[in-house]
């Protein structure tokens, strides 16, 4: 293909999938399978690869993220960003439009939108092109995170139609109730602490450094507010109207409202309908429609004068602690859940609620048999908020949080810093060595799909498994004939699983095929507490061989792109442990891949035992070239700077962070030419 071919087919390939984006994630209306949309972006991104001079700012691929950022530039807003008036009483919306009569002396109109509850995003456009997004930081100045929101699909990258030359559209970035349940199931995995909202969860995505990170976590967006100089439009309906053809996601949950009454009958309508909604909102937001009236009416100090947020309350019950049981996760973290008496609470039955760890309960003053409140935090999660003293029985006892594992027995320690309590008993403690086997057979590690459905605890049960490594023990002899009945809570055969002859040779032959996974998903597979899927693979690319891994001091974990003190303790602790290193050994014996073997065939070994850190963009290679030249002259390249990087490769547009801590430690900052000229590529 030559390059003026390439130059157009990946402009037609760029409109297309655009557009087959907006048809997916703006508009609910997909016209094309999710496998012919994955054939035309590898297309694209191979030929982007090949022809890397056509690739545009609007590219779908500038999706996928890559980008990490140390520091979030700070960004001066165009037209203030300020927060909305909280109303929690019809009374006060009442009062909110005799004010707004009596300001204007004319019929009012008004727009009643759903209130989202996530992080509050502005979205820059100039000749229909993203430039900016910025977050609402103290509403004069936000953060400058374009990077990380170029990965949320919803959002436009370039726009369609007769849209203005410059303006700015606001709106929230928020968490979809699926993808939110999955990111703390995917950290309850990791050993992680959980989220206790969208909203929080949300605001620290958009944050995150790593953008190919933000771009995995399925962040989502609606836009609200269209603004900017000489706009052609008389009304704010109108704008949305205009910015929906434009390619931008608006909601089709809002209403022109020409009373008061109106008003009410939209707050009334959302105020149960918002529970079967696939995100959280947290009230209505009431806006003048017209802009020119909205301009009459300006704003105060802290909120606009045209606009209010009526804020549901969050629905709560009150029911009786029944009980508490003390769960142990994979990680040996003790979590204590209350049984409650069940109660109907935002359209579900609540039987059991988080208590998260001992300060709670303490905070709580919780005692045995109280009567609690219940509310689901951000919607979904049922948790304690509040004893009612009052209906205390009389001499009951407060709830001390335990002392001893309730599965092993073993004391609790409790780390300097941490809220939670954690079973020390590694090796030996029931649930923590099947939650090791469950996460290591798990599709994002092992991948042993033949094990799953409760099997694990049936070979665990009959003792032999006791480890991950035993796993590769099993034979066909000790398999065949395993059966289990598994019973509900009243007794019912709930189902039975069966090691037959299919089952069993299904179970080995997964077995025989994961040992040629991947050194990186084998490190996430080992389960090491604060290693997760991310984190392993850049430990990997960093210590392309276990032993190099094991060897590491931790000056050179830290050194590696986004591995700190915590996760570098916790690498250290785990390869110092004699059973660790043993289990390792029989898993390298039975054949599981503990090395990245090198792609890149030696040229000489001219950079051999010298450290390079690779940061901007070069005119003769890209950087995966730049690393790939590097390790086949026998160097090695590494994500961030310390003091034993010899040389940075720095090209154009080179973070200033790195520069500064590169001249901070006087190491040799080398350009592209210099570079080519060290490896004898010059000419």
């Amino acid at each position: 293909m030559t390059p003026e071919e390439a130059s157009i087919r990946i402009a037609h390939l760029v409109d297309e999938i655009n557009r087959h984006n907006h048809q997916y994630y703006s508009l609910a209306q997909p016209v094309i399978s999710d496998f012919e949309f994955d054939m035309l972006l590898e297309e694209l991104i191979r030929l982007e690869k090949q022809f890397p001079v056509f690739i545009s700012p609007d590219s779908p691929t500038q999706r996928v993220g890559g980008t990490v950022t140390k520091e979030f530039e700070s960004v001066a807003h165009k037209f203030p960003m300020l927060s909305l008036s909280n109303s929690y009483s019809e009374a006060e919306i009442i009062d909110f439009d005799s004010r707004i009569r009596k300001l204007l002396e004319v019929d009012i109109e008004y727009v009643c939108e759903l209130k989202y509850d996530g992080l509050a995003i502005s979205l820059w456009y100039e000749n229909g092109m993203l430039v900016k997004a910025v977050t609402r930081g103290d509403g004069s100045k936000g953060d400058d995170v374009t990077q990380n929101v170029k990965t949320i699909r919803s959002i436009p990258l370039r726009l369609t139609g007769d849209f203005p030359t410059s303006f700015e559209i606001r709106g929230e970035i928020y968490y979809p109730h699926e993808s939110f349940l999955k990111l703390n199931q995917e950290r309850e995995t990791d050993g992680l602490p959980l989220f206790a909202n969208p909203r929080n969860a949300a605001a620290g995505t958009v944050k995150l450094q790593d953008s190919a990170e933000v771009a995995k976590r399925k962040l989502d967006c609606w836009l609200y507010y269209l603004m900017g100089d000489k706009l052609p439009f008389a009304s704010h309906y109108e704008s949305l109207q205009k910015a929906r053809s434009w390619g931008f996601r608006i909601s089709n949950n809002l209403a022109i409202c020409r009373n008061i009454s109106e008003v009410f009958e939209f707050v009334h309508d959302w105020e149960s309908a918002r529970h079967s909604l696939p995100f959280d909102i947290d009230g209505i937001v009431i806006k003048v429609n017209r802009f020119d009236q909205q301009q009459q009416l300006g704003f105060t100090a802290k909120s606009p004068r045209w606009a209010i947020a009526y804020k549901y309350k969050a629905e709560e019950a009150v029911t009786r602690l029944l009980s508490i049981d003390y769960q142990v996760g994979r990680t040996g973290a003790i979590t204590p859940v209350a049984n409650l008496d069940p109660v109907l609470l935002a359209g579900t039955t609540v039987k059991r609620a988080s208590l998260h760890n001992a300060d709670i309960i303490r905070l709580l003053d919780l005692h045995e048999e109280d009567m609690v409140m219940v509310e689901k935090g951000g919607e979904i999660i049922p948790k304690i908020t509040a004893v009612k003293p009052e209906f205390r029985v009389k001499n009951s006892k407060n709830v001390v949080f335990i002392t001893h594992c309730p599965e092993c027995g073993s004391a609790l320690v409790r780390s300097e810093g941490e809220a939670a309590w954690y079973c020390p008993n590694v090796a030996s403690c029931p649930p923590q060595i099947k939650g090791k086997l469950e996460h290591f057979i798990s599709r994002k590690a092992m991948n042993v799909e033949s094990l799953g459905e409760g099997k694990i605890e049936i070979i665990f049960d009959q003792g032999l498994v006791h480890n991950i490594a035993d796993l590769y023990d099993l034979t066909y002899e000790k398999l065949y004939g395993l059966e289990k009945t598994f019973e509900s809570a009243d007794g019912t055969i709930e189902r039975k699983i069966s090691f037959r002859e299919k089952t069993t040779e299904n179970i080995l032959k997964s077995l025989d095929v994961s040992k040629s996974v991947p050194y990186p998903r084998v490190l996430f597979a080992l389960g090491i507490r604060f290693v997760g899927e991310t984190v392993a693979k850049k430990l990997a690319d960093a210590f392309p061989d276990v032993d190099l891994l094991i060897a590491a001091d931790k000056e050179q974990l830290v050194s590696v792109d986004e591995i700190g003190d915590r996760i570098a303790d916790s690498v250290i602790g785990f390869f110092s442990d004699p059973k660790n290193l043993t289990i390792l050994e029989r898993l390298r014996y039975s054949g599981l891949q503990f090395r990245i073997e090198s792609k890149n065939e030696k040229v000489s070994d001219i950079l051999k035992g010298k450290t390079f850190v690779i940061s901007g963009v070069f005119e003769k290679f890209s950087r995966d070239e730049a690393k790939k030249l590097i390790e086949q002259h026998e160097g090695k390249v590494v994500g961030s700077i310390s003091a034993k990087t010899d040389f940075i490769l720095a090209g154009e547009q080179m973070g200033p962070s790195k520069k500064e801590k590169a001249e901070k430690l006087k190491i040799s900052m080398i350009d592209e030419q210099t570079f080519l000229q060290m490896i004898g590529q010059d000419t």
